[in-house]
């Protein structure tokens, strides 16, 4: 095998191509692993999921601390710099850009900084920082080249007043007021962020909800918590025009005629495939008419040995643990590996403040499904644990088929939310009954209470059905 000639080349070093590298390594191949940025992690690490959750663990940091006295009564000063806020950050990035690049040494992957390119179905060009040009051949290939965040004319980006999600955490100084525009997952964690850090938040979206692809139920609970906070939602509506004033503002005029103001704006209306510059036609690609590259389940595209895998994809939510999934399934299908059945149990985590987490079928789609799905309830305020921390503002929800037996899915919203999934994670994987639920003793106090509580809920529930079935 000629030095230039890999087993498997992988384009992009974020969660998705990382994965890839590695399960590739680990099957015993030989495998090169491609990064135009400086640093392994793409914008997972350096501008996306690492500092975001920074950011919003120093609110809920100052949040438990107003909790824990009745006589505190401090407020964070709103011109506070950043880099207090994000103070924990660089040591969290070093942190994982040292884990990543022990893993990747580890199992024997070679790493290349530089820019990659098809000129063929088998070969990559890789353009390093210094201007030379190597040529590396591949048998497999994984495309991993991430998002960025989608622009609009309306709302021109100039990362200084107006920010996207990549630019917003570049700001100087924590501002008094922020407009956010689209009502996503990023809009709605930075939102419920900023809200909580006291930041003056209004999210405007064309949408008549925010996050309209998760149960309303679920959603109503973090909206009200976010306009306790003083968070304002301007839903149904267009903005047509954006604009710095000049002086202090960011103005922004929506279609029915109103004016919001304030001094910055976050631009977060989705994201876009980074394609552009892999020169996919050289290989036999394309692009489908939504700009997206079509790959199958595993995603296999339409060259067999070429697959893509993570945000590139453009599936929303764009989610870190889908990301790895992806890279790990493509590389195991092109290996001929067991992939797995966990194609549909990968759980939806949404960092907003509360958190919000989902796994299987919701209220919504069990009903178009099946006809009567019985659904459980575990509102925090009947749990210990949500008494005893203050944080009762939640809900967990089983949802089942019609018998009230078999587990369909799990919403839930309230702390901790993205770690309790995956207890319903495990359950739907073990087509685990709801009476599982009912006969399994949870510590107490703890949040996972909920889930015996809201099973019992549905066995009171089935009961009432049984008895009305028979006397009928």
């Amino acid at each position: 095998m000629p030095a230039s000639a890999y087993d498997i080349v992988v384009v992009g070093s974020g969660p998705a191509g990382q994965k890839s590298a590695i399960q590739g390594a680990k099957a015993g191949k030989k495998v090169v692993l491609i990064e135009q940025e400086q640093g392994i992690g793409g914008n997972c690490v350096y501008r996306g999921t690492i500092p975001s959750k920074t950011l919003r663990e120093t609110a809920l940091q100052f949040e438990r601390l107003k909790r824990s006295s009745e006589v505190f009564e401090g407020r964070l000063r709103l011109d506070l710099p950043m880099t207090v806020l994000l103070h924990r950050l660089d040591e969290v990035v070093k942190a994982h850009e040292c884990y990543m690049a022990d893993q990747l040494s580890r199992n024997g992957v070679t790493y290349r900084h530089g820019r990659a390119r098809l000129v063929s179905p088998h070969e990559v060009q890789l353009e390093t920082v210094d201007g030379a040009s190597q040529t590396l051949l591949a048998e497999t290939i994984v495309l991993a080249t991430g998002s960025r965040p989608r622009s609009v004319p309306e709302a021109p980006v100039d990362h200084e007043h107006v920010l996207d999600s990549d630019s917003i955490l570049s700001m100087i100084y924590l501002p008094r007021s922020l407009t956010v525009l689209g009502c996503g997952p990023i809009a709605c964690e930075y939102a419920s962020t900023f809200a909580l850090l006291g930041v003056e938040v209004t999210l405007i979206d064309r949408a008549k909800r925010p996050l309209s692809f998760m149960d309303p139920e679920i959603v109503s609970v973090f909206q009200r918590g976010l306009e306790r906070q003083g968070g304002r939602f301007y839903l149904g509506q267009t903005v047509t025009e954006v604009a710095w004033d000049g002086v202090s503002s960011v103005v922004a005029r929506l279609a029915n005629g109103m004016v919001v103001k304030s001094e910055k704006m976050l631009v977060a209306l989705g994201r876009q495939p980074n394609v552009e510059e892999l020169n996919l036609e050289a290989a036999g690609l394309s692009l489908n008419e939504k700009g997206l590259l079509p790959v199958d389940d595993h995603g296999q595209t339409a060259v067999p040995h070429i697959y893509a895998a993570g945000d590139m994809l453009g599936r929303p939510p764009a989610l870190a643990s889908q990301a790895m999934e992806d890279g790990r399934r493509a590389v195991s299908q092109a290996l001929g590996l067991p992939v797995g059945e966990s194609v549909n149990q990968v759980p939806i985590g949404i960092y907003t403040i509360p958190e919000i987490a989902s796994i299987g079928l919701d209220e919504e789609q069990a009903a178009a499904r099946y006809r009567g799905p019985l659904v459980g309830r575990a509102p925090f305020t009947e749990i210990a644990k949500g008494q005893i921390t203050g944080a009762c503002e939640g809900l967990l929800k089983l949802v089942t088929d019609p018998s009230g037996e078999r587990l369909l899915g799990v919403q839930i919203v309230g702390e901790h939310a993205t770690e309790l999934i995956h207890l319903g994670q495990m359950a739907l994987q073990d087509g685990a009954t709801i009476d599982r639920f009912i006969d399994t003793i949870f510590g107490f106090p703890t949040f996972a209470e909920a889930y015996r509580v809201a099973a019992l809920d549905i066995l009171g529930q089935r009961r009432k059905r049984q008895e009305n079935a028979k006397a009928a």
